[in-house]
């Protein structure tokens, strides 16, 4: 049983190899090695969750040097549950976009598409099951690399725009963190985080080295906030997402962003120590931030026509309530946040699929105008957007209901930040209802024109199975969330 702990391991080199391999295969033999590759991974994340939850969290060196020195990962209830749960997301992401991945890119590049989703799958698992600073490092770059290959792959005007608004603002925070790394290794002499975390903790008890602490701290926080988009970095996220392949929309809104999202909590807890972010008031900045980004995220999806922009202005906003509940400071601000890591994967995956739908029967246009009667035109991918949108707005048995129900709990328990949680909730649901609900009111109203031969059905038997099955994998965040909780609450324990 021992045998599993080489699993994460093997997971980042298979997608790795896979991205390597593809260089060479055409497309559709691409394209087969990567869905092999997701639901390996999906399998090998799946039995090392199972193990962790038997036995523990796990560190596995890499190669024959032991720490200090050498490389190494760490595995527990936590990551394992994200890994499987990011699997999940990218598998269902390709399969619901992969007409528009043929359709969308030319013949000759398809495999590099492929090749781009394998290496972000090996960045992503390293940034969850790492325990080396500098290795963080390399693979968020590795991370931001292959984000940007997924979003100028069209090569029309606006992906390229997007993708270089994008690499400016990505290694803006990419310089941040790596300069952050470089003082924490000036001032502790470590990359592991555990001898890092209790360096940290040495010099913090010893009121050594204050304000070059503090320097790594807001470095590393804002470097992270930027990459993730946290509100006011949150520039090149409309363009991204709106103007993407459908599957590589969904893939970064879901999956990128929360990569960076889970290396800081990693961080926080196991490097730099929660309660010292806590001390140093780095918490309230981000609850600051988080607060604005709800609010003023939902603003700027309200003054949208174009419902792609919509959308993507939406994650800003939910992205907002991420930083919010980690800047609570409390383990159960912490326990909303990563959970909503998840709402938000499965839910903004599904929006952006079922929209492409919509957008088939509605003449490739997606202008509200346009979009009236897009529901009956095509019913799943309706359903299925009529169910992304509830759940963003908070409706109960859905993922998103849970979310903020885990949110407000969270607020009461932090007295200082309860009253300004719970009005930044109610404004920002409030603003959800207005933008989401209003969009699937005009999908389900008389459309005005007739759409003849011109609408175009790129939509498969594949993205309908993707949309029911989001449409599961909502279920049983919002119906069996008790389960999930206690992982996430057993794996923030064991970074401790």
């Amino acid at each position: 049983m021992d045998f599993i702990r080489n699993f994460p391991f093997f997971s980042i080199i298979l997608a790795m190899f896979c991205g390597i391999l593809s260089s060479v295969l055409k497309g559709k033999q691409a394209r087969n090695l990567c869905l092999f590759m997701v639901t390996t991974v999906m399998l090998l994340s799946g039995a090392v969750l199972w193990y962790t939850t038997k036995a523990g969290s796990f560190i596995y060196m890499m190669g024959h040097f032991p720490a200090p020195w050498g490389n190494e990962i760490r595995a527990g209830v936590l990551e394992a549950l994200t890994a499987v749960f990011f699997a999940v997301i990218l598998f269902l992401s390709l399969l619901g976009g992969m007409k528009h991945i043929f359709f969308d890119v030319e013949e000759t590049k398809t495999n590099l598409f492929f090749i781009l989703v394998d290496l972000l799958m090996s960045s992503l698992l390293a940034l969850i099951y790492t325990n080396d600073l500098f290795t963080a490092y390399v693979f968020v770059e590795i991370n931001t690399i292959a984000a940007c290959g997924l979003i100028m792959i069209k090569q029309d005007g606006h992906g390229i725009v997007a993708a270089i608004r994008y690499m400016v603002m990505s290694l803006l925070g990419s310089g941040m963190f790596l300069i952050s790394l470089s003082m924490l290794y000036d001032i502790t002499g470590q990359l592991l985080m555990e001898p890092a975390g209790e360096a940290v903790a040495s010099l913090v008890s010893s009121g050594q080295y204050r304000v070059p602490l503090l320097v790594v701290i807001a470095l590393m926080s804002v470097g992270l906030a930027i990459k993730s988009g946290l509100y006011p970095f949150h520039s090149w996220i409309p363009e991204t997402y709106g103007y993407a392949t459908p599957a590589a929309s969904a893939i970064l809104s879901s999956l990128v962003s929360k990569g960076y999202i889970f290396l800081l909590i990693k961080i926080f807890y196991r490097v730099l120590g929660y309660q010292a972010m806590v001390q140093t008031g780095i918490t309230n900045v981000l609850f600051g931030f988080g607060l604005i980004g709800m609010i003023m995220g939902s603003v700027k999806a309200i003054q949208e026509t174009d419902t792609r922009k919509m959308i993507a202005y939406s994650s800003v906003a939910q992205i907002g309530y991420i930083y919010m509940g980690i800047g609570l400071g409390t383990r159960a601000g912490m326990v909303a946040a990563v959970f909503h890591i998840f709402t938000h994967a499965a839910t903004k995956s599904l929006l952006f699929i079922s929209a492409v739908g919509l957008y088939e029967v509605s003449g490739g246009k997606s202008d509200y105008l346009s979009l009236r009667g897009s529901g009956y035109r095509n019913r799943t991918a309706g359903l299925a957007f009529a169910v992304g949108s509830l759940s963003m707005v908070g409706f109960p048995m859905l993922a998103g209901f849970i979310s903020k129900l885990l949110f407000a709990t969270a607020a009461v328990q932090s007295p200082a930040k309860m009253f300004f949680t719970i009005l930044g909730l109610a404004l920002s649901t409030t603003l959800n209802a207005i933008y989401f609900l209003r969009l699937v009111i005009s999908i389900y109203s008389p459309a005005e024109r007739e759409y003849g031969e011109e609408v175009s059905f790129l939509a498969s038997r594949k993205l309908k199975a993707a949309s029911f099955l989001f449409i599961v994998v909502n279920l049983v965040l919002g119906l069996f969330s008790q389960p999930i909780v206690d992982a996430i609450g057993v794996g923030l324990n064991q970074f401790i």
